[in-house]
């Protein structure tokens, strides 16, 4: 309980000082964190540890989803799939207590963190 308290003030706190494109690389650096600790769980044999970090994951891939914004063209559609497909994989996860399809979701996340960086730096020099 305590442990949502603190990550939702941090987060209310966040929304109010950073853009829009800064909170989507915190999602993407948010997903590696709770993607990390999941894997540790399995590592430990925590089920309910493991459960707890992918769903932290998934709750990210979703609202990720959700602010898609479809009307920027063919990005959003191709962002909407990749999305979803790693939200199978964190299912996946769950079910087969397999830490190498976390794997699979944190090479995907690295690509796109990286990606958002690199539009974000041209952005700011033009």
């Amino acid at each position: 309980m305590y442990n949502n308290l603190a990550y939702n003030t941090y987060a209310q706190n966040n929304i109010g000082i950073e853009s829009p494109e800064k909170l989507v690389q915190m999602m993407y650096e948010g997903i590696l964190r709770f993607n990390m600790q999941a894997k540790r769980s399995i590592n430990e044999g925590d089920i309910e540890k493991r459960t707890y970090w992918v769903n932290r994951s998934s709750a990210i891939f979703s609202e990720l989803i959700n602010i898609l914004d479809y009307s920027q063209g063919d990005v959003a559609h191709y962002l909407s799939e990749l999305y979803n497909y790693q939200l199978r994989l964190l299912v996946e996860t769950v079910i087969h207590n397999d830490a190498t399809k976390l794997d699979e979701v944190n090479k995907v996340v690295k690509g796109l963190l990286e990606a958002w960086k690199e539009s974000a730096d041209v952005a700011n020099r033009a």
